[in-house]
């Protein structure tokens, strides 16, 4: 295996990171939505392009993914994945390149506000630093370096769309998939483990049917949202009650729906809900649970219909291969020193990154690296204040700080290719 040393070495002559953080404030201030990535493709594109380093260029994979193939010799093949898209969500940092974008939402036709609250563009930029990197140490490696960039993350399509786009009949069918996720941890640090390291989540849109009519008169009307209130409540009891205390399950409606107006009765009412779970057994007994609550709910309230329960996302559980977990911890922990975690905590945040590796069988891991302020997480941390003042993932205050952040995402995809591609 390649020592410290040999890391240091090859990472010691950086692509002008400068560039790069002006690339990053790029992408962070023109978000797409999901399923409409066109303008950040086509700037990933360009900029693969320009690097001249005979990347071998594939567009409009599952929508608007891509993926650049640069072939070096017999060896191994590492993929290396970013997820490119962003959230409706009304940005509130007061960054000076803060979003300010807005688009009209596939999903429902709805015009929305656009931020990159999860830090996708983070990874956009990490993953296009790391491709000028390697390629410009190519006498150091072997193999076949695939950087690919993934559409359509946060609702859970993206992954399967490329696969099911004959992703693997385009590009090279890679022996290892890697990937990471800027998360709410001290900037600078790095979290890995083998195992489960993300949980399943399954997302529904449910309809209740009613009877409507005039709120004078209720007793001539089936109450929808009476019995949406007590579905959302039941299904609380879910992970109380009938989930293993050791075991991690969330529940959550994010959203009831039902009228117009205070004075009628409506006919019908729609809750979203969204589960979390770590593992098959777990998922399983939550979404039984959740129909049965349901269906019970309607039979109760005399519901004149059955309740409609649709599926609106699936992310599969992200299991990283003990293997390439330990040889990673080796490189990892060499290169970054006490800044890297070999058994971070999991999270039931979802991923389906690892569809890109399980759709043919080959072996993948993912890993979190920190983008939070080292000042503000000192602080916050010395006064018991995390969960208050540092926000996380999805919320309309998350920005990673730009450095330390870009140059250890960045090192750690290149330390993670390294590791896993042939040695010269």
């Amino acid at each position: 295996m390649m020592v410290k040393q040999g890391f240091a070495d090859l990472l010691a002559e950086k692509p002008d990171l400068e560039k790069y953080e002006a690339l990053y404030k790029h992408f962070h201030s023109h978000p797409e939505l999901s399923l409409q990535e066109n303008q950040t493709a086509s700037t990933i594109f360009s900029h693969l392009e320009s690097l001249e380093a005979g990347y071998e260029l594939h567009t409009s994979i599952g929508g608007h993914g891509l993926a650049g193939v640069l072939r070096n010799g017999s060896g191994p093949k590492v993929l290396l994945r970013a997820d490119i898209d962003a959230l409706p969500v009304l940005e509130q940092t007061g960054l000076p390149y803060a979003s300010k974008v807005t688009m009209k939402d596939v999903a429902d036709g709805v015009e929305k506000p656009v931020m990159h609250a999860c830090g996708h563009d983070m990874h956009i930029t990490c993953l296009l630093a790391a491709a000028e990197q390697l390629a410009g140490v190519k006498s150091a490696w072997t193999g076949t370096l695939i950087v690919l960039f993934q559409p359509n993350e946060e609702r859970g399509g993206g992954a399967q769309a490329m696969v099911d786009n004959a992703l693997y009949e385009k590009i090279p069918k890679p022996d290892f998939v890697l990937g990471q996720h800027v998360m709410p941890l001290r900037a600078g640090r790095i979290g890995n483990r083998a195992g489960t390291i993300m949980g399943a989540a399954d997302s529904f849109k449910v309809t209740l049917f009613g009877r409507g009519g005039h709120g004078s008169m209720p007793h001539r009307s089936i109450d929808p949202v009476v019995m949406a209130a007590n579905v959302v409540l039941r299904l609380q009891n879910i992970v109380s009650r009938e989930i293993n205390p050791a075991d991690a399950a969330v529940v959550t409606v994010g959203s009831v729906q039902a009228g117009q107006t205070e004075n009628v009765i409506a006919d019908r009412a729609v809750l979203r809900l969204n589960t979390r779970t770590t593992t098959p057994a777990t998922r399983d007994r939550v979404l039984a649970a959740i129909r049965r609550i349901i269906k019970a709910e309607c039979e109760a309230s005399n519901s004149p219909k059955a309740p409609l329960i649709e599926p609106t996302s699936r992310f599969p559980l992200t299991i990283n291969d003990k293997d390439v977990a330990s040889r990673l911890a080796s490189s990892f922990g060499e290169f970054f020193g006490k800044d890297f975690n070999p058994e971070t905590a999991s999270t039931n945040g979802s991923e389906d990154v690892s569809i890109l590796a399980t759709s043919i069988d080959r072996p993948y891991n993912f890993w979190f690296f920190g983008g939070v302020d080292p000042e503000l997480w000192d602080r916050a941390e010395s006064e018991g204040r995390l969960f208050e003042d540092v926000p996380a993932n999805h919320s309309c205050y998350f920005a990673p700080v730009v450095q330390p952040t870009l140059t250890v995402g960045f090192e750690a995809l290149c330390v993670g290719a390294l590791t896993l591609l042939g040695k010269k």
